[in-house]
């Protein structure tokens, strides 16, 4: 029987004693145990099966970590971290307290650079090394590893522009599998194709006209061809490009045949490799499928209407309307920057533009957001699918920033449903045409109506503009939410059997606020109290309070929301808690200003 290599490998430098030749083996095992702990721990699947050889590879040529390793994004991290200290507790990952789903520079000595986020890679890579220039060290090298999918934003591009203009001694390994979450899009993955199947001339190699040194494609799966070109690669100084192709999902045959699936499949079983499915029977939809079948069915009536996604048309479900009315519904890659002025472009043309775009990543085109939509008063509409807490991905992936981001931008509109109706009405509403751009948030996950679609699918009212809603009176506490976690507030209040102390009241609208509903409130509430699933700082109950301040209210006002730090990973109720929004925290909170 073979020796079982992995369980002697703790760190790097134990994978470099190994023989070459038993790299292969290694690979087998490294693989098999991802699968195993995937399997049932869930995560990210795909993306680091296909790059085992890879990651294997790298740390045996390589120094690591004085030589600096990026994985962009890092889906593809896994076997990166099990290499690198972290087998014995990878059991935890993305689970509360355990370690993140991503590379993170407080974990590990070996994550030089935290991602979460794609296409920074190239631009940090390029930084260290030109960092190691100035003090002197030529030797250190710096390897940053890409994918087809990541590398056509925009911000690799620059990086790969300035590169090529220095002595960097950097190393951009573009990882290849014509895939991202969603397969991969564009004139730059027709290019690569092409070039994977030799139908360009050397001449014609868009990489070495920008001044890389350039080598491939390889078989990123044959570990002893990438060995033998990592050993030949560390040798050249300055800029290099090597382009690897690998499989996706490689070793686990559903993987590799259902990639979009089996990017982050939940549970399934390890040896057959079919996911363990989860009853969808009797239970409300999710957001983002409320999302894709309404602005589907507005589209069909509606002839004006386009939808917009950088990169993610299933997780957002735009992926419905990409089916049946693909001319009117585009993929535009990872290029949120590109996504939002293109959708102000559209908006000029008089079109009802659906711009799709998760919470965290519209941070990354927030000068388009001001400059080309609002400040133009262009009517966008912009969809931000995964806001508020998001759950195992962590730090990185949740949406909390938008209300405090977008509040100060003027012209913009900014709406929060408390559940499937409310959402489906106000893309009715926004479709009917409005005189401003609207930022419309709501959360990954699934709504509270279980006969949703059944019942009131296409059943569209128009939504006031500014209006705040009375969901329960009250004599002495109002409790003002915004968005879905509303719903907190009524389990919790329904549990304590609706106290007559306590109101609630919806403001869907953190801009513009229903002031005409605050000037009342105000005036007959001694106890206010926000809450929201945003960040405090900047947020619902900041405007709260900049409204008592500037109409001379001397009300308790009480916030509550995300506090001022980055919200690790674990289970989105976890992360209630921690943040004190739960409903077992909001029934002790609510008894205590009772007992006042």
């Amino acid at each position: 029987m073979l020796k079982n290599l992995l369980s002697n490998i703790q760190t790097p430098t134990d994978l470099r004693l190994l023989d070459e030749a038993q790299l292969p083996q290694l690979a087998q095992e490294l693989r098999d145990f991802i699968i195993d702990i995937v399997s049932v721990k869930e995560g990210h699947l795909g993306a680091s099966l296909g790059v085992v050889e890879l990651t294997i590879a790298l740390h045996y040529v390589f120094n690591t970590p004085e030589d600096l390793l990026i994985w962009d994004v890092g889906h593809q991290a896994y076997g990166h971290k099990i290499l690198t200290g972290r087998r014995e507790n990878f059991h935890t990952n993305r689970q509360l307290n355990g370690i993140s789903g991503f590379p993170k520079r407080s974990e590990s000595e070996y994550d030089a650079f935290g991602v979460g986020h794609s296409s920074t890679s190239i631009s940090a890579a390029l930084g260290m090394a030109l960092a190691s220039n100035l003090k002197g060290d030529f030797e250190k090298q710096h390897i940053a590893v890409i994918g087809d999918a990541s590398i056509a934003s925009g911000m690799a591009f620059e990086g790969l522009n300035h590169a090529g203009v220095t002595n960097a001694n950097l190393l951009v390994i573009l990882n290849d599998n014509a895939i991202g979450i969603d397969p991969s899009v564009g004139a730059l993955k027709n290019y690569l194709t092409a070039v994977k199947e030799g139908k360009n001339p050397k001449q014609n190699n868009m990489i070495k006209s920008l001044n890389f040194n350039y080598s491939g494609p390889i078989d990123g799966n044959d570990i002893f061809a990438v060995t033998k070109e990592l050993k030949r690669l560390q040798k050249i100084k300055g800029p290099k490009f090597l382009h690897v192709i690998t499989i996706k999902g490689k070793g686990l045959q559903q993987a590799e045949e259902n990639q979009v699936q089996y990017h982050a499949p939940g549970k399934f079983d390890r040896i057959t490799g079919d996911i363990i499915p989860k009853s969808e029977e009797n239970l409300p939809p999710k957001y983002q499928d409320v999302f894709g079948l309404t602005i589907l069915d507005l589209a069909q009536k509606n002839q004006k209407i386009v939808g917009i996604t950088p990169a993610m048309p299933t997780g957002s479900s735009l992926k419905f309307m990409m089916e049946a009315l693909p001319e009117r519904a585009f993929d535009v890659g990872i290029a949120e920057q590109h996504a939002v002025t293109l959708a102000a472009g559209m908006a000029t043309q008089g079109m009802m533009v659906f711009c799709n775009i998760y919470s965290t990543f519209l941070q990354r085109a927030y000068d388009q957001v001001i400059h080309d939509v609002a400040l133009q008063n262009l009517p966008v509409i912009f969809c931000l699918d995964r806001a508020g807490l998001v759950g195992e991905d962590g730090a990185t992936h949740h949406g909390v920033f938008d209300i405090a981001y977008l509040r100060c931008i003027p012209n913009l509109i900014i709406y929060a449903p408390t559940n499937e109706i409310a959402l489906q009405n106000i893309f009715y509403t926004a479709q009917l045409g409005l005189e401003h751009p609207i930022a419309i948030r709501y959360p990954r996950g699934r709504g509270i109506i279980k006969n949703w679609k059944e019942n009131h699918f296409g059943q569209y009212q128009k939504i006031e503009i500014g209006k705040a809603y009375t969901i329960k009176e009250g004599s002495e506490i109002a409790v003002l939410s915004n968005g879905t976690i509303g719903n907190n507030v009524n389990l919790a209040l329904n549990e304590l059997g609706n106290p007559e102390a306590i109101a609630h009241y919806d403001f869907p609208f953190v801009k513009p606020l229903d002031e005409n509903t605050l000037h009342q409130l105000f005036k007959k509430f001694k106890f206010i109290i926000t809450i929201e699933d945003g960040t405090i700082i900047g947020g619902f109950g900041s405007a709260i309070l900049e409204f008592a301040a500037q109409n001379n209210y001397n009300n308790n006002i009480k916030t509550l929301g995300i506090p001022d730090k980055f919200i690790e990973q674990g289970t989105i109720n976890e992360l209630q808690q921690c943040c004190e929004i739960d409903v077992k925290t909001l029934k002790s909170l609510f008894l205590s200003y009772i007992n006042k």
